[in-house]
Formats: C-alpha cells, sequence, structure tokens
C-alpha cells in the first residue's frame, strides 16, 4: 500500500520529505519540502534553510515537531550563500570560477541552529484550502468559497468517480481528492474514488503531473493531456464511469456532447463543434448507466452561460441553475475608543463621552492660559487654574464621571487588547468576480426490465382516489352522491329518534 499523501493524512508530527506550509502572515504561505539534510548545504552550515522576512529557518528546526508549532527564527551566516572564490595561482586550470561551497551535501556535518533574539513562523500541515492559497499560479484558481460549494453541489462524496476537464494549477483537484477518497485502490481495476482530470497545455501537463506524484496521490488521480473538444472523455477506449463532472474550460459546450448517454443528433451539436466519429452502436458513454449525473461549469462570462445552458437543453438535462458565488470577509475587531486608551494600530483617540470631552476641554483652557499667564501677573491667575485642576480630577477620564472606585480598579487592571467593545463588520466591497456556476442534472436512463418493474410495484393509470384522476363532471356526481347519502343519515336517525318517542310515553311528555 502506498504512503498516504499529507492532504489526507499528515500525521501528528512533521517528517522529512514531506510537504509542508510555512505560515508567515495572514496572506503569506510558502510551501516547502522537508529535508534532512547531514551535511552542509548551498554555502549553509545548519543545512538546507528557508529565508524569509523574519529571519531565517534550517529545516532541521522544523522537523519532527508537531503540526501548528511555533519556530523560532536562527543565527545562520546568509551572507555566505553563493559565494565563489577565484583561482589563486596564476594559468591554473581553465581559468573559471569555482564555487567554494555546493549546493548539495559536501559530506561535512550540520551544524546546529542557534536560536535568534526575534522572528517567527508556524509550520502547518497541507491542506486543499491552505494549498489554494499558497500554490503556484498557472491558470486562474478556483478558490475555496467556489469549490466548497461545487463538491457539495455536484454530490462529491466518499467512492464517487469524477471527471476534471481543465486541471490548471490544480486547486480544485486537490480538494476533489479529499471529498472522494476512501482508501488506495490495490488493484488498478478496484473501483475506488477517482478523479479522472484532463489537460490541454503540455507544460501545464508535465508540472501538473510532478505534483501530483509528490504529493502522493498517485492511483487517486489519473491525469491525462488531451483536447477534450474533439477527443472526448473516454480513457484507453474504456469508460470512467463518472458520476460528477466539473468543467473549467473556456467553451464547455463543445466538450458536452461526450457526455451524453447515447451518440448525439447532429441538430443537437453546437455550431462550432465537429461532427462525432462511430455510429449509434460503437457510442461508449463516459457516465455511469445507473446513477443521475451531475455537472458544473466554470465559466468568467454570461456569454459562456448562455451558450453552454443552450446545448445543455438540447442534449436533455435538467434542472439548469446558474450560481454566483460572492466571497465576503467579516473583520472582527475591539473597538478601543477614549483618550485614555493606549496609541495603538486600530485605536480612536477620541473622546468616549461627554464627561471626557469637557475635561479634555479644560486642560487645553488651562494650559492656554499658562502660557499667556507668563507675560501677566502670576499670583492673580493661579488661584484659578488650581481650582479648575483639581475640578478636571475628579471626573473619570474612562468616559463615566460617576464611576466607582472599584470599577476604576478594575479598568486600570484589564490587559490592553481587552480594552473596547467588540465590533464585527464586513468588507466595504466585495472581491473581484471569479465566474458563473451552471449545475445541471443529467437523469437515470432506464431500461424496459426496469421500467416494467416500477410498473408493477406502482401502477401507473390505476389509482382511484389520486386527484386529476377523474374530470370534472365525475368529480361533481361524487359530491352528489356524497350529499345525498348525509341526508339520507340524517331522515333515518329522525325517524329513528321519533319511533322511540312514540314507544314511550313517558320519555315523550318529559321531552315536551
Amino acid at each position: 500500500m502506498p504512503n498516504i499523501s499529507p492532504f489526507l493524512d499528515p500525521g501528528t508530527l512533521t517528517t522529512p520529505s514531506s510537504l509542508a506550509i510555512v505560515h508567515l502572515s495572514r496572506d503569506n504561505l510558502q510551501p516547502v519540502y522537508l529535508r534532512d539534510y547531514s551535511g552542509v548545504v548551498d554555502g549553509y552550515a545548519e543545512g538546507a534553510v528557508i529565508n524569509t522576512r523574519f529571519g531565517s529557518f534550517p529545516h532541521s528546526t522544523l522537523l519532527n515537531i508537531p503540526w501548528g508549532s511555533q519556530v523560532r527564527a536562527s543565527i545562520v551566516d546568509t551572507g555566505s550563500r553563493g559565494r565563489k572564490r577565484k583561482i589563486a595561482q596564476v594559468g591554473d586550470g581553465d581559468g573559471q570560477d569555482k564555487d567554494s561551497e555546493n549546493t548539495a551535501s559536501d559530506g561535512k556535518p550540520a551544524r546546529n541552529a542557534v536560536t535568534a533574539s526575534s522572528g517567527f513562523v508556524h509550520i502547518l500541515p497541507p491542506t486543499p484550502e491552505i494549498w489554494t492559497t499558497s500554490l503556484p499560479h498557472r491558470t486562474q484558481v478556483v478558490y475555496t468559497p467556489d469549490y466548497s460549494y461545487i463538491l457539495h453541489r455536484i454530490r462529491a462524496r466518499p467512492g464517487m468517480r469524477i471527471i476534471e476537464a481543465g486541471a490548471g494549477s490544480g486547486s480544485f483537484t486537490h480538494a476533489a481528492v479529499r471529498a472522494v477518497y476512501n482508501g488506495y485502490p490495490d488493484t488498478p481495476d478496484e473501483k475506488t474514488g477517482k478523479i479522472f482530470s484532463f489537460e490541454f497545455d503540455k507544460s501545464r501537463y508535465e508540472k501538473m503531473q510532478e505534483e501530483i506524484h509528490s504529493h502522493g496521490l498517485d492511483g487517486l488521480v489519473q491525469l491525462t493531456h488531451r483536447d477534450v473538444y474533439n477527443e472526448g472523455f473516454l480513457l484507453d477506449g474504456e469508460s470512467p464511469q463518472a458520476e460528477c463532472i466539473f468543467l473549467d474550460l473556456p467553451a464547455p459546450w463543445r466538450a458536452l456532447p461526450h457526455l451524453s448517454r447515447r451518440r448525439p443528433k447532429p441538430n443537437q451539436l453546437p455550431a462550432d463543434a465537429k461532427a462525432l466519429n462511430g455510429t449509434d452502436s460503437d457510442w461508449k458513454s463516459p457516465l455511469r448507466a445507473d446513477r443521475s449525473v451531475y455537472i458544473c461549469t466554470f465559466s468568467p462570462c454570461i456569454e459562456q452561460v448562455t451558450q453552454t445552458i443552450e446545448v445543455m437543453r438540447r442534449l436533455g438535462w435538467m434542472e439548469i441553475e446558474m450560481v454566483e458565488v460572492c466571497h465576503k470577509k467579516i473583520n472582527v475587531a475591539r473597538e478601543r475608543v477614549g483618550l485614555n486608551m493606549p496609541n495603538d494600530r486600530g485605536t480612536n483617540l477620541t473622546p468616549g463621552s461627554v464627561d471626557e470631552a469637557v475635561t479634555k476641554l479644560r486642560e487645553v483652557e488651562i494650559r492656554f492660559r499658562e502660557f499667556h499667564a507668563k507675560t501677566q501677573d502670576a499670583d492673580a491667575t493661579m488661584e484659578d487654574d488650581t481650582a479648575e485642576k483639581e475640578a478636571a480630577e475628579d471626573v473619570n477620564m474612562n468616559g463615566d464621571g460617576n464611576q466607582q472606585d472599584g470599577a476604576a480598579e478594575d479598568t486600570q487592571t484589564t490587559k490592553p487588547w481587552m480594552l473596547g467593545r467588540l465590533t464585527h463588520r464586513t468588507e466595504a466591497e466585495l472581491k473581484t468576480h471569479t465566474s458563473y456556476l451552471v449545475f445541471a442534472v443529467l437523469p437515470q436512463e432506464w431500461s424496459e426490465e426496469q421500467e416494467a418493474a416500477a410498473f408493477e410495484k406502482w401502477p401507473c393509470g390505476k389509482e382511484s382516489k389520486v386527484i386529476g384522476n377523474l374530470d370534472k363532471e365525475a368529480r361533481k356526481q361524487e359530491k352528489r352522491e356524497f350529499l345525498k347519502g348525509k341526508k339520507r343519515k340524517k331522515e333515518a336517525d329522525r325517524k329513528a329518534e321519533e319511533d322511540a318517542a312514540a314507544s314511550d310515553p313517558k320519555k315523550s311528555k318529559t321531552t315536551s
């Protein structure tokens, strides 16, 4: 059994040769493969080193620690990296410069890292969400708000098989693998959750193939270099038996004819599509026959959406719907307002109440008088200023002039990061538009045997008490018969009461 991908089960500790995400800041994540070198690497005596604006971090300090750990920066000699030394003797050799330090391990033992006085990062396990924000962009990326909603709408769950056209940077691929994963296949023919991804660009295909292998996703993702517009989705002439489809293509309507249960007729094909080869008897569908198939297309422009929906309707897709996901962040922070608040980022140094504003004005007025009193009689003005200072000190600077001493002590003992009122605000404007999502369902096609079994279990057309089974006149006749029966019942009850009264005179007199 192959090693489980770190995207599916990273374990509890970081290990050599595994992918890790170095968290520098909220929007700055750096993927790195951890290496366990025993000697000098690229001029660093500590081995392989990651250089960031927060310091240098040897790989040795990132290995065999729990995921999510905070790692302090180390002191390394970054100036020695890449230095070259010229040949000391004139005429010796070919005259070219030689590296004084090798890029790989030169056999010397690695030096233990010394912790620096400042700087740190966090080491995180790779997940599809983190990978989306840190991966190298080769094409437009499907972000987390989009692909989480897409996987929900196309019913992706463990054991499902998904066709993806337009692998691009691999963001959706990694998220889809986690959604359908139910184990690695023991044999190539074993039916487990799998992604059948197709990419047209050769360079992107090769880079994506390297990432799939290095991330341990062999056997779970089958990547194919192909033009799906003309060559379809069959693999070596066999159907992948897909139940979910995701098309991230410039013209998804041109690929839809290949995603049909039967060979499309010429009037069902889009205008810019080529005629399909073969006959009806030779047609082999890439879709699973005994399940309904769910599809999603990812299109940036509304013109692409209209053409896609038009072809979907021709080919029998149902429940067609277009959705646009608008992502907006909610920022949660403490609103710190007041003149006594620390002068930190996010603090509004304005009066928090009327009393605090009045106190501030009094202090300003006192300083103004003191400045101009230098040329006047100091004895006459000092008495008034002293009285006003004492009145200003009586007002609490926290905004409540009547606070008790206990409340004032609580305010003084409150931590700085706990001061202020907790508030949340949404972003003023939305981020840029991503794409329009078009969803549809292709129903299951039943055989004659299945149709007969369904008719036997639920006979159609033989219902007797179903709304709409009878016409208007028949319903009126049923109503008349119901009212006649009700009237006959009332007359029978009244006659029974009269007979009972005639047979019992005493009861008749009492009743009268």
